[in-house]
């Protein structure tokens, strides 16, 4: 707080050896000089009685002449206490204070200097250098960012006087890039495709071949310096692992957003009605908009987990949908690299199959999945399960509705044996079913 006038000094000293307190009283002189008269300025310097001063130096006493009009006579000073209880100079408070200022000044300036160098704040640069702060350690998410954005793309589609984009990603130094089905192929087979990078080259692409179940399309552009992306492991993803997206929502190129992974396993279908393209997908708050569609989902490391697919938003009117609302979804990488690999060697995609068809009508408090019918070849079939039993958990995961069926079983690649529960009548059972691949 600022100092405030007192009638006591803020700093006192108690007596010295040597030293007395200056006072109007006139004191006996020595080695020749005058004594002080009385009444005389109480500025009065008492060299002789100085304890700082040097007794091998000459002295050299200094009275300041009087005015001509000296005006009123100044206040005298208190009467000197007796010994023990004296009043310092003020030169002496004086003296303290200023050395206290310049240590505490000195101190701040040292704390200060420190501080801004550990953070790399407030501490100049020569001209050209790079500040501090632009200097991202490499797993900061714009240490991430700068690494992969070089491997990811926008995919821009023109079909006449028509258009609209969507994101991408490098899978391969030759030319090969992963987006969603629904945007490679939403405007027809005759649409023009072209890819544009992040240092702002465009290329013509074509389409490989898309797989709409699963909502995955590999294109192909005539380049083979790309630098592919890292893939991670979207089974090893846990709930609220930190996520970063990046895409052109709104055909506004290379944004990046972020949040955590807010669900895992979350069945999701393009169609209310028809479960037919579900999928188990990652669900994240990180922002996801129109155009994000086919772009990656990252991990902390940079890897990608997930390929951007859906959102859920609030339905503003009849043709018109709200945008990003915290409810994100993307297809989980180990599915997506499955199904973007068989089509890059074959042209064409398998899909999981189970062998049976579900009720979408059934409802009931306890959960489940009615089966409508049952291939009596396909995979269901050959382990037993029959019309009318409700599955009610697949490798341990409940099930709810009919999307949960598809979507779960879909995760898994053709080959791969699950683990199914399921309900007939009242006696609750269990099989292992080896799931079967379909060409879409």
């Amino acid at each position: 707080m600022p100092y405030r006038g007192s009638s006591q000094s803020p700093c006192q000293a108690g007596p010295q050896s040597g030293a007395s307190a200056v006072n109007s009283s006139a004191r006996p002189a020595s080695n020749g000089f005058a004594a002080t008269p009385t009444g005389a300025s109480p500025w009065w310097t008492d060299a002789l009685n100085d304890p700082w001063r040097d007794p091998n130096a000459q002295a050299a006493v200094t009275v300041p002449g009087r005015p001509a009009d000296p005006g009123p006579p100044l206040e005298p000073l208190p009467e000197e206490r007796p010994s023990g209880g004296g009043t310092a100079p003020m030169r002496v408070v004086f003296l303290v204070v200023f050395i206290t200022a310049l240590l505490a000044g000195g101190l701040g300036g040292a704390l200060g200097y420190v501080v801004a160098a550990r953070s790399g704040g407030g501490v100049a640069t020569a001209p050209g250098d790079v500040p501090p702060l632009a200097k991202r350690p490499p797993k900061s998410v714009a240490g991430v960012v700068q690494q992969v954005m070089p491997s990811l793309v926008t995919v821009i589609i023109r079909k006449g006087d028509r258009g609209g984009n969507g994101s991408g990603f490098v899978v391969s130094a030759d030319g090969y890039i992963v987006t969603n089905a629904h945007v490679a192929t939403g405007a027809g087979d005759d649409a023009d495709i072209t890819v544009r990078f992040h240092d702002g080259e465009t290329a013509r692409a074509e389409l490989v071949a898309a797989a709409p179940n699963t909502d995955i399309a590999v294109l192909k552009v005539k380049r083979d310096d790309l630098a592919p992306v890292t893939f991670g492991d979207s089974d090893g993803v846990a709930v609220g692992d930190p996520v970063i997206a990046v895409g052109a929502p709104l055909g506004l190129q290379d944004t990046v957003t972020t949040g955590v992974v807010s669900a895992l396993d979350r069945a999701v279908s393009g169609s209310e009605d028809d479960p037919a393209d579900a999928f188990a997908a990652i669900q994240t708050d990180a922002a996801i908009n129109p155009g994000n569609s086919g772009g990656a989902l990252l991990d902390g490391a940079g890897r990608v987990i997930g390929v951007n697919t859906a959102i859920a938003t609030l339905k503003r009117g009849e043709d018109d949908s709200g945008g990003n609302i915290g409810l994100g979804f993307a297809i989980p990488v180990n599915q997506a690299k499955r199904i973007a690999t068989e089509i890059i060697k074959s042209g064409k995609a398998r899909e999981t199959v189970l062998g049976v068809q579900v009720d979408t009508g059934y409802q009931d408090a306890n959960g489940g999945v009615k089966l409508a019918s049952v291939d009596s070849g396909g995979p269901a079939g050959k382990a037993g399960l029959e019309k009318g039993d409700v599955v009610t958990r697949v490798n341990k995961r409940a099930l709810y509705e009919a999307i949960d069926l598809v979507a779960l079983v879909r995760k898994y690649a053709p080959g791969t044996v699950i683990s199914l529960e399921y309900r007939r009548g009242g006696e609750s059972r269990k099989a292992r079913v080896t799931v079967a691949g379909s060409t879409e």
